[in-house]
Protein backbone atom coordinates (compact mmCIF):
# COMPACT_ATOMS: atom_id res chain seq x y z
CA UNK A 1 0.00 0.00 0.00
CA UNK A 2 1.03 3.48 -0.03
CA UNK A 3 1.96 5.58 2.94
CA UNK A 4 3.76 8.82 3.72
CA UNK A 5 6.75 7.63 5.44
CA UNK A 6 10.00 9.35 6.75
CA UNK A 7 13.38 7.75 7.72
CA UNK A 8 15.00 10.35 9.63
CA UNK A 9 13.81 13.44 11.57
CA UNK A 10 13.48 16.52 10.22
CA UNK A 11 10.59 18.77 8.31
CA UNK A 12 7.90 17.58 6.30
CA UNK A 13 10.14 17.45 3.66
CA UNK A 14 11.36 14.44 4.83
CA UNK A 15 8.04 12.80 4.00
CA UNK A 16 8.27 10.60 0.98
CA UNK A 17 5.47 8.71 -0.52
CA UNK A 18 6.58 5.31 -0.87
CA UNK A 19 5.29 1.68 -0.73
CA UNK A 20 4.95 -0.31 2.74
CA UNK A 21 3.72 -3.48 4.23
CA UNK A 22 -0.11 -4.05 4.24
CA UNK A 23 -1.02 -3.99 8.23
CA UNK A 24 -1.87 -7.46 9.04
CA UNK A 25 -5.28 -7.88 10.42
CA UNK A 26 -5.70 -9.44 14.26
CA UNK A 27 -8.98 -11.34 15.36
CA UNK A 28 -9.82 -8.43 17.82
CA UNK A 29 -9.51 -5.18 14.93
CA UNK A 30 -10.58 -4.04 11.93
CA UNK A 31 -9.15 -3.13 8.65
CA UNK A 32 -10.08 0.38 7.38
CA UNK A 33 -9.44 1.99 4.06
CA UNK A 34 -8.22 5.33 5.52
CA UNK A 35 -10.36 7.91 3.22
CA UNK A 36 -9.49 10.77 5.34
CA UNK A 37 -7.21 12.01 8.22
CA UNK A 38 -6.49 15.27 9.98
CA UNK A 39 -3.26 16.58 11.84
CA UNK A 40 -2.42 16.78 15.36
CA UNK A 41 0.13 18.56 16.64
CA UNK A 42 2.19 15.04 17.63
CA UNK A 43 2.53 14.56 14.50
CA UNK A 44 4.87 17.35 13.70
CA UNK A 45 6.78 17.35 17.40
CA UNK A 46 7.62 13.41 16.35
CA UNK A 47 8.28 14.26 12.68
CA UNK A 48 11.24 16.44 14.21
CA UNK A 49 11.43 14.42 17.27
CA UNK A 50 11.39 17.22 19.38
CA UNK A 51 11.49 17.77 22.23
CA UNK A 52 15.11 15.51 21.86
CA UNK A 53 13.83 13.65 24.83
CA UNK A 54 11.38 11.79 23.17
CA UNK A 55 13.66 9.96 21.00
CA UNK A 56 14.55 7.98 23.81
CA UNK A 57 11.29 6.38 23.22
CA UNK A 58 11.06 6.81 19.63
CA UNK A 59 14.49 6.36 18.27
CA UNK A 60 17.49 8.31 19.07
CA UNK A 61 19.11 8.46 15.95
CA UNK A 62 16.15 7.46 13.71
CA UNK A 63 12.57 7.16 14.12
CA UNK A 64 11.30 3.58 14.91
CA UNK A 65 8.40 4.18 13.47
CA UNK A 66 8.29 5.39 9.76
CA UNK A 67 4.45 6.22 9.06
CA UNK A 68 2.95 8.87 11.15
CA UNK A 69 -0.95 10.22 11.76
CA UNK A 70 -3.47 9.13 13.82
CA UNK A 71 -6.85 10.20 13.23
CA UNK A 72 -8.60 8.00 10.98
CA UNK A 73 -11.81 8.35 8.80
CA UNK A 74 -12.66 5.46 6.86
CA UNK A 75 -14.33 2.09 5.35
CA UNK A 76 -14.27 -1.10 7.03
CA UNK A 77 -12.36 -3.41 4.12
CA UNK A 78 -12.48 -6.16 6.72
CA UNK A 79 -13.13 -7.72 10.05
CA UNK A 80 -11.22 -10.19 12.68
CA UNK A 81 -13.21 -13.25 13.89
CA UNK A 82 -13.66 -11.96 17.23
CA UNK A 83 -15.37 -8.73 16.01
CA UNK A 84 -19.08 -8.69 16.11
CA UNK A 85 -20.14 -5.05 15.97
CA UNK A 86 -18.67 -3.73 12.63
CA UNK A 87 -18.88 -5.29 9.37
CA UNK A 88 -17.12 -4.31 5.83
CA UNK A 89 -18.38 -1.54 4.38
CA UNK A 90 -19.22 0.41 7.36
CA UNK A 91 -18.05 4.11 7.91
CA UNK A 92 -16.35 4.04 11.16
CA UNK A 93 -13.54 6.87 12.40
CA UNK A 94 -10.97 6.13 15.32
CA UNK A 95 -7.25 6.86 15.88
CA UNK A 96 -4.30 4.14 15.19
CA UNK A 97 -0.98 4.70 14.35
CA UNK A 98 0.41 5.13 10.95
CA UNK A 99 -2.65 7.11 9.71
CA UNK A 100 -0.72 8.66 6.99
CA UNK A 101 -1.40 5.10 5.10
CA UNK A 102 -4.16 3.82 2.82
CA UNK A 103 -4.69 1.06 5.33
CA UNK A 104 -4.76 0.61 8.99
CA UNK A 105 -5.57 -2.14 11.11
CA UNK A 106 -7.28 -0.93 14.53
CA UNK A 107 -9.23 -2.04 17.78
CA UNK A 108 -10.33 1.35 18.33
CA UNK A 109 -12.81 2.18 15.68
CA UNK A 110 -16.25 2.93 15.85
CA UNK A 111 -19.11 4.14 13.43
CA UNK A 112 -19.15 8.27 12.32
CA UNK A 113 -21.75 9.99 13.78
CA UNK A 114 -24.73 10.36 11.86
CA UNK A 115 -24.90 13.28 9.07
CA UNK A 116 -21.42 13.79 8.80
CA UNK A 117 -18.59 12.85 6.35
CA UNK A 118 -15.69 10.93 6.71
CA UNK A 119 -13.89 14.23 6.69
CA UNK A 120 -15.59 15.63 9.41
CA UNK A 121 -15.08 12.16 11.39
CA UNK A 122 -11.77 12.04 10.65
CA UNK A 123 -11.36 15.41 12.78
CA UNK A 124 -12.51 14.28 15.60
CA UNK A 125 -10.48 11.25 17.30
CA UNK A 126 -7.34 13.02 18.79
CA UNK A 127 -8.74 16.45 19.35
CA UNK A 128 -11.77 15.67 20.37
CA UNK A 129 -10.25 12.89 23.00
CA UNK A 130 -7.89 15.36 24.51
CA UNK A 131 -10.57 17.89 25.24
CA UNK A 132 -13.24 15.35 26.81
CA UNK A 133 -10.55 13.99 28.81
CA UNK A 134 -8.98 17.22 29.87
CA UNK A 135 -12.01 18.61 31.34
CA UNK A 136 -14.47 15.96 32.25
CA UNK A 137 -11.58 13.79 33.76
CA UNK A 138 -8.52 15.52 34.60
CA UNK A 139 -10.41 18.96 34.96
CA UNK A 140 -13.73 17.98 37.21
CA UNK A 141 -15.94 20.40 35.27
CA UNK A 142 -18.79 20.61 36.73
CA UNK A 143 -22.02 22.44 35.17
CA UNK A 144 -22.25 26.09 36.08
CA UNK A 145 -17.93 26.14 36.67
CA UNK A 146 -16.17 29.21 34.20
CA UNK A 147 -13.96 27.32 32.28
CA UNK A 148 -11.40 29.40 30.16
CA UNK A 149 -9.62 27.77 27.32
CA UNK A 150 -6.27 28.90 26.44
CA UNK A 151 -5.44 28.04 22.96
CA UNK A 152 -9.43 28.28 21.80
CA UNK A 153 -8.91 28.40 17.70
CA UNK A 154 -6.91 25.43 17.57
CA UNK A 155 -7.84 21.53 16.99
CA UNK A 156 -8.45 21.30 20.29
CA UNK A 157 -9.62 24.46 21.73
CA UNK A 158 -11.94 24.29 19.19
CA UNK A 159 -13.53 20.78 20.64
CA UNK A 160 -12.66 22.40 24.16
CA UNK A 161 -14.99 25.17 24.14
CA UNK A 162 -17.91 23.34 22.58
CA UNK A 163 -17.42 20.32 24.89
CA UNK A 164 -17.18 22.37 28.08
CA UNK A 165 -20.19 24.59 27.23
CA UNK A 166 -22.16 20.73 26.48
CA UNK A 167 -20.98 19.70 30.17
CA UNK A 168 -22.71 22.98 31.23
CA UNK A 169 -19.63 25.66 32.18
CA UNK A 170 -19.54 29.41 31.38
CA UNK A 171 -16.72 29.09 29.13
CA UNK A 172 -13.77 31.97 28.23
CA UNK A 173 -11.79 31.63 25.06
CA UNK A 174 -7.93 33.15 24.72
CA UNK A 175 -7.36 33.34 21.10
CA UNK A 176 -5.36 34.89 18.09
CA UNK A 177 -7.18 37.99 16.25
CA UNK A 178 -7.64 36.28 13.68
CA UNK A 179 -9.66 33.24 15.58
CA UNK A 180 -12.23 35.73 17.77
CA UNK A 181 -15.27 35.36 16.08
CA UNK A 182 -15.03 31.95 15.09
CA UNK A 183 -14.09 31.06 19.07
CA UNK A 184 -17.92 33.32 19.96
CA UNK A 185 -19.59 31.26 17.39
CA UNK A 186 -19.12 28.08 18.56
CA UNK A 187 -20.14 28.79 21.68
CA UNK A 188 -17.50 31.05 24.14
CA UNK A 189 -19.63 33.38 26.07
CA UNK A 190 -16.40 35.67 26.24
CA UNK A 191 -13.50 35.72 23.52
CA UNK A 192 -10.16 37.65 24.59
CA UNK A 193 -7.58 38.16 22.10
CA UNK A 194 -4.52 37.54 23.47
CA UNK A 195 -2.61 40.10 21.94
CA UNK A 196 -5.31 42.75 23.00
CA UNK A 197 -6.46 41.47 26.27
CA UNK A 198 -4.08 40.60 29.15
CA UNK A 199 -6.41 38.03 30.81
CA UNK A 200 -3.95 37.46 33.88
CA UNK A 201 -4.78 40.69 34.99
CA UNK A 202 -8.40 40.23 34.86
CA UNK A 203 -10.50 40.36 38.10
CA UNK A 204 -12.29 37.15 36.75
CA UNK A 205 -11.26 33.96 38.73
CA UNK A 206 -11.44 30.72 36.80
CA UNK A 207 -12.78 27.25 38.11
CA UNK A 208 -10.73 25.67 35.84
CA UNK A 209 -8.13 26.86 33.15
CA UNK A 210 -7.45 24.30 30.23
CA UNK A 211 -4.02 25.55 29.12
CA UNK A 212 -3.73 24.22 25.39
CA UNK A 213 0.01 25.12 24.13
CA UNK A 214 2.01 25.94 27.72
CA UNK A 215 3.27 29.67 27.21
CA UNK A 216 2.47 30.82 30.24
CA UNK A 217 4.02 30.90 33.37
CA UNK A 218 2.18 28.56 35.87
CA UNK A 219 2.37 31.19 38.45
CA UNK A 220 0.35 33.83 36.52
CA UNK A 221 -2.21 31.12 35.21
CA UNK A 222 -2.81 30.36 39.11
CA UNK A 223 -3.53 34.14 39.68
CA UNK A 224 -6.81 34.01 38.22
CA UNK A 225 -7.98 31.09 39.25
CA UNK A 226 -10.44 30.43 42.38
CA UNK A 227 -9.50 29.45 45.80
CA UNK A 228 -10.01 25.47 44.78
CA UNK A 229 -9.62 25.77 41.07
CA UNK A 230 -6.93 24.05 38.88
CA UNK A 231 -4.95 24.05 35.51
CA UNK A 232 -4.94 20.83 33.07
CA UNK A 233 -1.80 21.34 30.91
CA UNK A 234 -2.71 19.85 27.51
CA UNK A 235 0.46 20.44 25.62
CA UNK A 236 4.06 20.92 27.02
CA UNK A 237 5.93 24.29 27.15
CA UNK A 238 8.15 24.60 24.08
CA UNK A 239 11.83 23.72 23.97
CA UNK A 240 14.09 21.78 21.92
CA UNK A 241 15.61 19.54 24.64
CA UNK A 242 13.24 18.74 27.99
CA UNK A 243 10.15 20.04 26.42
CA UNK A 244 7.06 19.71 28.94
CA UNK A 245 9.75 18.17 32.23
CA UNK A 246 10.89 21.07 33.67
CA UNK A 247 7.06 22.62 33.86
CA UNK A 248 5.46 19.12 34.77
CA UNK A 249 8.19 19.02 37.87
CA UNK A 250 7.81 22.78 38.72
CA UNK A 251 3.59 21.78 38.58
CA UNK A 252 3.74 18.41 40.84
CA UNK A 253 5.83 20.27 43.20
CA UNK A 254 3.65 23.33 43.63
CA UNK A 255 0.78 21.66 43.88
CA UNK A 256 1.39 19.77 46.83
CA UNK A 257 1.48 22.93 48.76
CA UNK A 258 -1.46 24.86 47.36
CA UNK A 259 -5.07 24.04 46.91
CA UNK A 260 -5.01 25.18 43.24
CA UNK A 261 -4.00 22.13 41.52
CA UNK A 262 -2.04 22.08 38.36
CA UNK A 263 -2.22 18.93 36.27
CA UNK A 264 -0.20 17.55 33.47
CA UNK A 265 -2.12 15.48 31.39
CA UNK A 266 -1.82 13.29 27.76
CA UNK A 267 -4.73 11.81 26.77
CA UNK A 268 -5.70 8.14 25.61
CA UNK A 269 -7.44 6.20 22.95
CA UNK A 270 -10.91 4.85 24.91
CA UNK A 271 -13.26 3.52 22.56
CA UNK A 272 -15.79 4.67 24.91
CA UNK A 273 -15.09 7.91 24.45
CA UNK A 274 -15.43 7.92 20.78
CA UNK A 275 -18.96 6.77 21.57
CA UNK A 276 -19.28 9.92 23.49
CA UNK A 277 -18.30 12.03 20.98
CA UNK A 278 -20.38 10.71 18.61
CA UNK A 279 -23.41 11.34 20.49
CA UNK A 280 -22.01 15.00 21.25
CA UNK A 281 -22.09 15.42 17.44
CA UNK A 282 -25.11 13.87 16.54
CA UNK A 283 -27.06 15.75 18.86
CA UNK A 284 -25.76 18.73 17.79
CA UNK A 285 -23.86 19.78 20.97
CA UNK A 286 -20.15 19.97 19.28
CA UNK A 287 -19.17 20.31 15.63
CA UNK A 288 -15.81 19.54 14.33
CA UNK A 289 -14.58 22.70 12.50
CA UNK A 290 -12.22 22.27 9.49
CA UNK A 291 -9.97 25.02 9.04
CA UNK A 292 -9.18 23.49 5.26
CA UNK A 293 -8.45 19.91 3.48
CA UNK A 294 -5.33 18.71 1.40
CA UNK A 295 -5.48 16.13 -1.02
CA UNK A 296 -3.00 12.47 0.17
CA UNK A 297 -0.57 13.98 -2.00
CA UNK A 298 0.04 17.25 -0.49
CA UNK A 299 0.23 15.78 2.87
CA UNK A 300 3.94 17.45 3.54
CA UNK A 301 2.17 20.49 2.83
CA UNK A 302 -0.47 20.42 5.30
CA UNK A 303 1.75 19.01 8.22
CA UNK A 304 3.49 22.64 7.13
CA UNK A 305 0.45 24.37 7.53
CA UNK A 306 -0.49 23.07 10.65
CA UNK A 307 3.56 23.51 12.51
CA UNK A 308 2.37 26.99 11.39
CA UNK A 309 0.54 27.63 13.97
CA UNK A 310 -1.76 29.38 11.50
CA UNK A 311 -4.52 26.65 11.54
CA UNK A 312 -7.94 27.49 12.98
CA UNK A 313 -9.75 24.23 13.85
CA UNK A 314 -8.37 21.21 12.52
CA UNK A 315 -6.90 20.56 9.24
CA UNK A 316 -8.00 17.12 7.09
CA UNK A 317 -6.23 15.44 4.39
CA UNK A 318 -8.27 13.39 1.99
CA UNK A 319 -6.83 10.12 0.90
CA UNK A 320 -7.60 8.65 -2.89
CA UNK A 321 -10.97 6.66 -3.48
CA UNK A 322 -11.05 3.57 -5.23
Amino acid sequence: MKAFARHRYGSPDVLQLEEVENPNLTDDAVLVQVRATSINAHDWHMLRGKPYLARVSEGLRTPKSSVLGLDVGGVVEAVGAAVTDLKPGDEVFGARSGAFAEYVVSRNMVPIPKGTSLEQAAAIPVAGQTALQGLRDKGRLQAGQRVLVIGAGGGVGTFAVQIAQALGAEVTGVTGPKSVDLVASIGAKNVLDYTRDDFTRSAQRFDLILDIGGTRRLSTLRRVLTPDGSIVMVAPQPGQWIGPIARVAGAVLTSRFSRRKVHPFLSHVSRDDLFVLKELVETGKVSPVIDRTYPFAESPTAVRYVESGNAHGKVVITSQEP
